[in-house]
């Protein structure tokens, strides 16, 4: 979503911000802006439509300088991706301010503002902010003072950075719904919405909690919680480097990180096993004695990470005998579910800022589930604070839109969950190392199908001209089906769709015809036959199939059919395996129609409004 850049220091910080939102684009955006107070105490303010590059090209025709600074890029929600709905909104010349978020009570704000006067130049709800600020600052509050009591007014999602002209050496930010960090520097400091966006600056970060306020100046800074007293938030030093969140040699950040799955899997295994066996405490404290009282799992989350759920949902029925449901978050947040004593509430996200999964977290709480772990890949996160247990997945920073290396490290997190809690229900202890072994083995079987990467980029001509695509799986395939459905839609704009491939007959059959290319996935397990009954009702009606078959499941190439051959891949972990060549073949077809792989329409990384 929408990224937050600040800095107050002794150096000028337009470079600063500019690489900040640089390093922020992976998050979807679609305009962007900056704002500093310059030398005579005067905002300066530069917004342009599209991508970052634009607004640096302006900067070089018309710089503005200074030492205290906000940049912005915005996915836009409210009003059109124009220049007059571009970050920063400044009022008066006097108050410039950056949001992230949703402002709920915008149009009750807005129209208050108007009996007062106040001019709007934006479609959207965060211009309410800077008049709300500006009319505190008017009756005498200072900024700090200006910005706390507009928060007290607003209601809905917020992450702010406030500097005004009144105030120069000052930088406020303040934290309700949305992620905020603090970078920290000698004599100068920064905020974020993403710890990336400063690792050319800092280290040293300070994550605010829900209703944080911070004050910042060169001179040193101080945060105040909700209730407005003065706090100390823990300081943390980041291990990414600044490099951590380069491309590379690689031609998109997506490839890449296809390419990282074999490390980022052992990354996730490594410390977590000893001697065949899953080691409880890589959960967390007392997670033994959690796991003990659990009668059942519930999973809450979004996207991709849903289909993860979806997948771990089948292990735990089936191999360790947990009931177990999963919810979309959006979904499940609004409805009214039975509580169930003794759940565990698992919920899944790469960012861990997801705000329907944080939500959804919320509730459960509300309704009294049981205990909470997350499986997440930022450790700093809203939802690793927020929950019991943790699981992180280790897979590194992760920028293209389109998840890869997060989905396929999130699933061998829910095998090791699955393992540890199967103890308690029917998993054996000899079923136990069968699975620790081929969890092991993961890194080269996708190393393995890695190696499919020509083929793969040689077939996905096929799809270059298709405007619809049909994806198969049965069992555990199934989600796996759905996850390829989803990258292909989300970067080739391809419409796509997945089904059981024992539903064919109940509707998708009246879709099939040579020109709608049917995908299939096809390990070499128990519903093996009866996944070929069903390519026998696509083949004798003229459909046209891409087949990714365990090369033991005697699947021929045909008239067709084009059989691409995967490594034979023990049948627990098949679902890990065979994500990887649905997933270059989504990146392959994407290129070849020259669409922004990393960077989709209408599309943004991290989900953290409504």
């Amino acid at each position: 979503m929408c990224g937050i850049v600040g800095a107050v220091a002794q150096r000028e910080v337009a470079p600063i911000l500019l690489e900040g939102l640089r390093r922020l684009e992976y998050r979807g955006y679609d305009s962007a802006g900056i704002a500093v107070i310059g030398a005579a105490a005067q905002l300066e303010r530069l917004r342009t439509p599209g991508k970052v590059a634009e607004l640096a090209a302006a900067y070089q025709r018309q710089p503005v300088q200074g030492f205290t600074g906000i940049a912005h890029t915005r996915w836009a929600t409210h009003g059109k991706p124009t220049e007059k709905n571009a970050h920063p909104h400044i009022c008066a010349n006097r108050v410039a301010v950056v949001h992230n978020g949703i402002i709920e009570n915008h149009e009750a704000l807005r129209a208050t503002q108007k009996q007062q006067g106040f001019r709007f130049t934006s479609e959207t709800d965060s211009e309410v902010i800077a008049h709300q600020i500006f009319h505190h600052l008017e009756q005498g509050d200072d900024l700090l003072e200006a910005v706390r009591r507009s928060c007290a007014a607003m209601q809905g999602a917020y992450a702010l950075g406030v500097i005004s002209s009144e105030a120069p050496d000052r930088l406020v930010a303040a934290r309700l719904g949305s992620p905020l960090v603090i970078g920290i520097g000698i004599g100068e400091y920064f905020i974020a919405s993403d710890v990336a966006a400063l690792l050319p600056v800092t280290q040293r970060f300070i994550f605010l909690e829900d209703g944080d306020i911070a004050d910042l100046s060169p001179s040193g800074m101080q945060v105040y919680d909700r209730d407005g007293k003065a706090v100390g938030r823990p300081e943390s030093r980041s291990e990414l480097s600044a490099d951590a969140v380069e491309r590379g040699e690689y031609r998109h950040y997506m490839l890449k990180e296809i390419y990282e799955q074999p490390r980022a899997v052992a990354d996730t295994l490594e410390g977590r096993i000893h001697q065949g066996r899953v080691l409880e405490e890589a959960f967390g404290v007392g997670a033994g004695q959690i796991f003990d009282k659990v009668q059942g799992v519930h999973i809450i989350a979004c996207g991709t990470s849903y289909h993860a759920g979806l997948i771990g949902r089948y292990w735990m029925e089936s191999l360790a005998g947990i009931p177990c449901s999963v919810e979309v978050a959006s979904e499940f947040r609004y409805r009214k579910p039975v509580v169930r004593n003794s759940s565990l509430i698992v919920t899944i996200s790469q960012s861990g800022e997801t705000a329907d999964t944080l939500a959804g977290l919320q509730e459960a709480r509300r309704l009294g589930f049981g205990q909470s772990l997350t499986i997440c890949n930022v450790p700093e996160s809203s939802l690793i604070r927020a929950s019991d247990l943790t699981l992180l997945t280790r897979a590194g920073p992760e920028i293209g839109v389109a998840s890869t290396k997060a989905f396929t490290t999130q699933l061998t997190a829910l095998m090791l969950l699955t393992i540890v809690l199967g103890r308690r229900f029917s998993l054996s202890e000899q079923t136990e190392r069968t699975l620790v072994c081929q969890l092991e083995h993961l890194p080269r079987e996708i190393e393995n199908v890695l190696q499919l990467d020509t083929q793969i980029r040689q077939l996905a001509e096929r799809f270059a001209d298709k405007q619809h695509a049909l994806f198969l799986g049965r069992g555990a395939q199934y989600p796996v089906a759905m996850e390829g459905a989803l990258k292909l839609k989300e970067i080739s704009y391809i419409h796509a769709e997945a089904y059981p491939a024992g539903e064919l007959k109940h509707g998708p059959l009246a879709l099939i015809d040579a020109d709608m290319p049917v995908v299939v996935v096809a390990p070499n397990n128990d519903l093996l036959e009866k996944l070929k009954s069903n390519m026998q009702e696509v083949s004798a009606r003229g459909g046209m199939m891409l087949v990714f078959a365990d090369q033991d499941a005697g699947v021929q190439t045909d008239a067709t059919t084009t059989v691409l051959p995967v490594a034979p891949t023990e049948d627990c972990v098949a679902p890990i395996v065979f994500t990887v060549p649905l997933q270059l073949l989504a990146y392959h077809v994407a290129v070849l129609k020259g669409t922004d792989v990393d960077q989709p329409r209408n599309l943004a990384k991290s989900v953290t409004v409504e």
